[in-house]
């Protein structure tokens, strides 16, 4: 039954693409995501098969569908692909009528007897929503959204003592600006000999065996890096008022072919977004500097830029004061003073436009008020 959602979810969202398609291409209609739901009990009479999934998930398939042309359309996203069944992401959404029955099952439409499941977490508060997956390993997931009544606690004070700059590399994962760093586990260059040979075996022998064994692996790498970024990302939000990072433009610095495995498997971007929402749990503050900001030519002691540092480059001494940087150490510290400095001429920005002259409050001034 799962597989047989997963499947007729995937079913419906292709099908309603190629039909958004070909309504616009044939009478210049934009076909809305009513207009879709509208159509699917008579779909279901033509795919009676159709019958047997919760009507919820179909019409949660559409809702994606309509979510991934807004993304479009925004520029937030590319144009909506068809799903695969071999590379896409293998799940279903049940919008409501979800909850962990007296036995501990997740019980959802469809499945009378309810699914046994492994919870992760003691769940506390009202369940919203679930969203089943499968992996290419053949495990299920249940991820259940969860409203606990409660707000985000109110954002620390910025202050030089509690906030940390960190700078984001390869070498060192990250290198922070109190002098601590953290080595990058390159997950994926300790196993690539071994997923080159498995996929050397699986490219002659197209078998399951060897594709399973694949999954497993490719799986395995994904959860360590996972689990070190959590780990990673926690440590610093718990520990700091006010985290200072880099904009970096990912997607370009990915072009360049001798470092896109690398960058690929550091995860960055994943890591700035753990940062980011366990800020918004934990009250802390994100600040970002430009793409462009100097961070690693900049003397951190005197603000001499040295214009002939280079990659290679992981030490180096300031010609102007003497003093001796580590490259990535010197970074974070740049970065957090360049953070906290474009904070404050915010700050001093929006305070004097608070404190500009009003129409209201020069009438009343008894200076402005006419003696006659």
């Amino acid at each position: 039954m799962l597989n047989k959602h997963i499947g007729s979810v995937r079913f419906v969202y292709n099908l309603a693409l190629e039909t958004k398609q070909r309504a616009y291409a044939a009478k210049q209609v934009n076909l809305s995501c009513i207009d879709l739901n509208n159509q699917l009990p008579e779909l279901k009479k033509e795919c009676e098969w159709l019958k047997e999934i919760n009507s919820q998930s179909l019409q949660q398939s559409i809702a994606h569908l309509d979510s991934a042309f807004t993304n479009f359309f925004k520029g937030a996203a590319d144009f909506p692909n068809f799903k695969n069944k071999s590379t896409s992401r293998q799940s279903f959404a049940v919008p409501q009528n979800v909850l962990i029955n007296a036995e501990g099952k997740l019980d959802i439409p469809k499945f009378k007897e309810g699914i046994d499941i492994v919870l992760h977490r003691k769940i506390d508060g009202d369940i919203k929503q679930a969203v089943i997956s499968r992996t290419p390993t053949g495990k299920y997931f249940a991820s259940i959204l969860v409203d606990n009544k409660k707000d985000n606690p109110k954002k620390k004070k910025i202050k030089e003592k509690t906030a940390v700059g960190i700078d984001l590399g390869i070498k060192s994962f990250i290198a922070t600006s109190d002098g601590k760093t953290f080595d990058n586990p390159k997950f994926l260059k300790k196993n690539l000999s071994r997923l080159k040979y498995i996929q050397r075996k699986h490219s002659k022998k197209k078998g399951k065996r060897t594709k399973h064994r694949l999954a497993v692996l490719h799986e395995r790498v994904a959860n360590q890096r996972r689990d070190f970024l959590h780990k990673t990302s926690s440590n610093i939000v718990k520990n700091h008022d006010t985290i200072c990072i880099e904009d970096l433009n990912i997607k370009g610095m990915i072009k360049n072919h001798c470092l896109a495995q690398s960058i690929s498997d550091v995860s960055w971007g994943e890591f700035v977004r753990q940062l980011e929402y366990k800020a918004d749990w934990y009250g802390k503050n994100i600040l970002k500097i430009g793409r462009f900001e100097p961070s690693s030519k900049t003397c951190s002691h005197c603000g001499a830029i040295n214009h002939d540092l280079t990659l290679k480059d992981r030490e180096w001494t300031c010609s102007v004061c003497g003093t001796k940087h580590d490259r990535d150490i010197n970074a974070g510290i740049n970065i957090k003073n360049f953070a906290l400095r474009n904070y404050l001429s915010v700050e001093r920005r929006l305070k004097n436009r608070n404190e500009l002259p009003t129409l209201v409050g020069v009438k009343t001034s008894e200076a402005a008020i006419p003696s006659g």
